[in-house]
């Protein structure tokens, strides 16, 4: 099933590099449009310091939005008839599913080396070890593996493509916005300040930057403990977010085949 969904993605390339051009204009924008205007703690209005500190909550933005991809291609799936016929192959429930969610995990996998690279020519640099900068991408990568378990369940559960990839999306903005992806949680009213720490999209970010090197100097860390320990929280968040939505997902996959 993985492959099957491989293969279509070949096959419609435009769908990867459409995929491709939304993150590479946020960095661009965000780095050379709001990169001297705003100020980070420890750093002050430092357009290079910006851009390290964005890079983590780009990267993460553009891993979690492959959730309205996955929910429109099982929502297309359903559509078309195409799940009457896979029941009729000797497969596990789950396999549909899982195919699907591992696809666009290739996928997603593609786009952070792309949007890496162009971060680069922007300015961006890390500065720790090779296997601390590979343990972030793949914090990253479980990240947007485990929304794309959230997209399978909104996919199944709408009636169109369309519906889906609205549903997918219309939830991340306030996901992601209110977060440390942009700017510092500390700036932000303090209800909103603590959705954001302990939002599992912060933790990851949070984590990247760490694990990238790009805190700035005299960066205050807040007191939330999934700040203070943004590995282990971020991969318990999505852990978690695993369990709980492929349980749902496969539970409602089945129902909507039966």
């Amino acid at each position: 099933m993985a492959k099957r969904n491989l293969i279509r993605m070949a096959r419609i390339p435009e769908v990867v590099i459409f995929g491709l051009i939304q993150p590479v204009m946020f960095v661009v924008l965000f780095s050379y449009v709001f990169g001297g205007s705003i100020t980070l703690p420890g750093a002050g209005i430092d357009a290079d310091s910006y851009r390290e500190f964005l890079m983590a909550g780009i990267f993460a933005q553009t891993v979690t939005f492959a959730t309205a991809g996955a929910g429109a291609g099982i929502a297309e799936d359903m559509h078309k008839g195409l799940v009457d016929r896979f029941r009729s192959l000797p497969m596990a429930r789950g396999a549909v599913l899982t195919g699907r969610t591992l696809a666009d995990l290739a996928q997603t996998a593609l786009t952070l080396v792309v949007l890496a690279g162009v971060a680069l020519l922007v300015g961006w640099r890390t500065h720790e070890n090779a296997l601390k900068i590979l343990a972030g991408f793949g914090l990253l990568l479980l990240l947007g593996y485990a929304f794309t378990w959230i997209g399978a369940l909104i996919g199944l559960t709408v009636r169109t493509p369309e519906a889906a990839t609205s549903g997918g999306l219309i939830w991340l903005f306030p996901l992601t916005f209110i977060s440390n992806a942009f700017v510092p949680s500390q700036n932000m009213p303090s209800v909103l300040r603590h959705i954001a720490d302990w939002n599992p999209f912060s933790a990851t970010v949070q984590a990247c930057r760490e694990l990238f090197g790009n805190i700035p100097p005299g960066y205050p860390v807040p007191d939330a403990w999934p700040m203070q320990h943004p590995a282990i929280a971020s991969l318990l968040w999505s852990l978690v977010i695993i369990a709980l939505f492929r349980t749902l997902a496969v539970r409602k996959y089945k129902s909507a085949a039966a």
